[in-house]
């Protein structure tokens, strides 16, 4: 029983037809091989998928390049001349477009080549310089005030602990003078770290692990007084 007659219209299936695809080309290639075997031809097959990925067969005996030549001989046609004269064009522009850019440089910067431009051209050329200066200027303002707030940050921070020192400098400096440094004894007073920065000795300890509870946020610091 052979098989049926396939109907030539677009395959819905995406699966199906990626393995249809997938199969044709294949034995495209191979009637390609033979054909470049069995008859000394010059093959050339390009193909794209659906999906934009590229797929060749190029004869051993030649390149691809060569094939272009060829074709190119063949119907006296020169594929690569509308796109050299394209090519020519575009360049043209960009150097166009970048004689205007440096020209506008040294009007804007050096003063120079003002000599072709009438009272109306140096107006707007005045106006272009102010517009260019106003934004550089909100430029450098704003740089200059993130750096200047930046500093004052910093300089904040570090008050806040020198303050913090001071403080328990002043306390240990007065609990000394209260009852003593304790030297023979050889104890510690329990330092109190609050969350909010401030520091607070809390009491004499035998060992400076010793927690003192004193309610949330705190972390307890070995002091020795020797």
């Amino acid at each position: 029983m052979g098989r049926g007659r396939i109907e030539i219209k677009k395959i819905e299936n995406n699966t199906n037809r990626q393995v249809t695809y997938s199969k044709r080309r294949n034995g495209l290639f191979k009637k390609a091989h033979e054909l470049t075997v069995l008859c000394d031809a010059k093959v050339s097959l390009i193909m794209f998928s659906n999906t934009g990925k590229f797929h060749e067969y190029i004869s051993t005996s030649t390149t691809t390049k060569k094939i272009y030549d060829m074709y190119q001989t063949t119907l006296r046609f020169d594929l690569w001349t509308s796109h050299y004269e394209r090519m020519q064009e575009t360049m043209k522009k960009l150097k166009d477009t970048n004689n205007k850019l440096r020209r506008e440089i040294r009007q804007r910067v050096l003063g120079e080549d003002l000599d072709g431009l009438d009272m109306n051209n140096l107006t707007i050329l005045e106006q272009q310089m102010q517009d260019s200066l106003t934004v550089v200027r909100e430029r450098k303002y704003h740089v200059i005030k993130t750096q200047t707030d930046t500093c004052r940050k910093r300089v904040k921070n570090l008050e806040q602990r020198n303050c913090n020192l001071r403080l328990d400098y002043d306390t240990i400096h007065q609990l000394e003078q209260k009852y003593g440094t304790r030297e023979n004894e050889g104890g510690y007073w329990s330092v109190i770290a609050y969350s909010n920065g401030v520091s607070s000795l809390n009491g004499f300890c035998e060992s400076p692990n010793t927690i003192i509870p004193h309610g949330p946020g705190y972390e307890p610091l070995g002091l020795r007084l020797d």
